[in-house]
């Protein structure tokens, strides 16, 4: 199982509507990688919206990722904190959330898929994760790391800095989250960048 270069991670409290309708919109604009977040529901409430989710993204072979170890017991996809025990049974694919250099190290140990590298660029999602690493600080991460996707503040814009140093894509919250026809946008870079 691979994941595309767009990972959208959820967040209700930054949508304009209902989740699923946010995620069915971005869906629509091309997003075919979602994150479940909502870690504070309880687990029955997150999985009930987890298959909602899954039946949106299922139509255009899209992947489902459940965010953490609470939980994911059968899922395909889960992606980690960066202290969530690694899961038993492995599922397909896993990830992780990593903002330093020994983080990156233990996920590459312990066979991690992919890994998030955040705070990219500021962002009020992210505190108490240092100061912003920007391209730079990201480009000396990703050396000996499994694919990362650049994470904090990324804006359209900034997927082509993302990418030149390294990220193999971008994951995004907020923006997507408030208007999900943002995916056009960074859809498009990608495929700039690709070019």
């Amino acid at each position: 199982m691979t994941l595309p270069r767009l990972l959208v991670l959820t967040d209700r409290t930054q949508c304009a509507g209902p989740l699923p309708a946010t995620v069915a919109a971005a869906v629509e604009a091309g997003a075919r990688a979602v994150v479940l977040r909502e870690k504070d529901l309880r687990l029955r409430d997150r999985a009930a919206l987890a298959a909602e989710l899954d039946a949106v993204l299922a139509p255009v072979g899209g992947v489902l990722v459940w965010a953490g170890a609470a939980g994911s017991a059968g899922a395909a996809a889960v992606h980690l904190a960066a202290d969530d025990p690694f899961p038993e049974p492995r599922p397909a694919l896993v990830g992780r959330s990593c903002h330093s250099r020994e983080e990156v190290a233990a996920a590459r140990a312990e066979g991690c898929d992919y890994v998030t590298v955040s705070p990219v660029f500021p962002t009020a999602s992210k505190p108490g994760y240092g100061p912003a690493l920007g391209p730079t600080g990201l480009a000396s991460l990703v050396a000996d790391a499994p694919p990362v996707y650049a994470l904090g503040g990324v804006g359209p814009a900034d997927v082509g800095a993302c990418l030149g140093a390294g990220a193999g894509g971008v994951a995004v919250m907020g923006t997507i989250m408030r208007d999900p026809t943002t995916v056009f946008a960074y859809l498009g870079a990608l495929a700039e960048t690709a070019a």
